[in-house]
């Protein structure tokens, strides 16, 4: 698994990782430390950020020095050495957190969708509820600058988060821009706190320590949440969802954002994650947004296309105090970092 996380994922993307993750392969030892970890948090992704973790908190300084020279082969050491010496340590952060990716392109997808959910129901404002929101960077997708790359734009030209897309195919995406946002709620099993500055070094760590531009942006994006922080109720997202609806004021249209979130639900969850969307839409207008797998998000036509085909389906469902109507609206891949929109305007 480390050998193949080496020289398969990170391979050609982090130099740094390639190297560690072979050293790791290679180590009887480290392997053996490793498995002082439950099966299930033995994972590079884990392992890797939880060594991170400790370099970042100043706890593994000869890790943290190899890292910030770039250089591997003293990282690889430096990784070995850590894991031996500080086992413990390493096991109790991957027992106790979860890897978090918070890609940016997300919000190229989120906000033309969003806008389309607004404009049917003709919602002059929303409120924004992100299922599986680990940090909660989603709900900012109003408060950055978007670009495709046909030359259109979205969201605030000024703001300090940047973020691109590019376009597949020769339809444009629309312009239109998000009503008023009233309400930012995040629903995780474990919501990570940008203001907490224990939560905000793990977001760090699970980025791999030589992808400066996406540390710069992940900074940006932590920045920009913290001036304005969204509300995060910690549970379930099928039993925490009816008190996620009652946050958003009455004249505003809830719209909830699934982005590759659902496929960790088992298929029942799913089902009854339609039912408390059902239930909401009972008293008001609702929206889901969704950005999954083929064939994850129940309901969102799959276009013919077939499972695990390396894409995914961007789908629109809205109530207005009816039977829920679900549309297929465009097809993504690399989370956002292409977009092809199918919907009509």
């Amino acid at each position: 698994m480390y050998r193949h996380f080496g020289e398969v994922d990170a391979a050609g993307t982090s130099p740094l990782y390639e190297r560690v993750a072979v050293a790791l392969s290679e180590s009887d030892e480290a392997l053996r430390a490793i498995e002082a970890a439950p099966a299930r948090k033995r994972s590079p992704t884990v392992i890797l950020a939880a060594l991170h973790d400790l370099a970042l908190a100043g706890r593994a300084p000869a890790l943290a020095a190899a890292y910030a020279a770039a250089d591997g082969d003293a990282a690889a050491g430096a990784a070995i050495d850590t894991l031996l010496r500080m086992t413990d340590s390493v096991v109790a952060v991957a027992v106790r957190r979860q890897p978090r990716t918070n890609e940016t392109g997300r919000c190229a997808v989120l906000y033309p969708a969003i806008a389309e959910a607004a404009r049917r129901v003709g919602a002059n404002a929303v409120g924004l509820i992100d299922v599986g929101c680990s940090a909660g960077l989603n709900l900012n997708v109003d408060r950055v600058g978007i670009t495709y790359s046909n030359g259109q734009s979205l969201g605030d030209p000024s703001s300090p988060v940047r973020m691109s897309s590019s376009i597949v195919g020769d339809r444009p995406i629309p312009t239109r821009a998000m009503p008023e946002v009233v309400a930012r709620v995040g629903v995780d099993l474990d919501p990570v706190d940008v203001t907490d500055a224990d939560d905000a070094r793990w977001l760090r760590a699970c980025l791999w320590p030589d992808q400066l531009e996406r540390i710069a942006r992940l900074e940006a994006e932590m920045a920009l949440a913290a001036t304005a922080p969204p509300l995060l109720l910690r549970g379930d997202a099928v039993e925490v969802l009816p008190d996620a609806f009652a946050r958003v004021p009455a004249d505003a249209l809830p719209v909830v954002t699934t982005t590759w979130a659902l496929s960790r639900f088992p298929l029942e969850s799913r089902q009854r994650f339609l039912h408390r969307l059902d239930e909401a839409a009972a008293g008001r207008a609702v929206a889901w947004v969704s950005a999954e797998g083929v064939g994850v998000a129940p309901t969102i036509p799959t276009l013919g296309d077939r499972r695990a085909s390396g894409h995914s389906i961007i789908g629109l469902a809205v109530s207005d105090r009816s039977a829920l109507r679900a549309e297929a609206i465009g097809r993504c891949w690399s989370q956002g970092r292409l977009l092809a929109w199918l919907a009509d305007s």
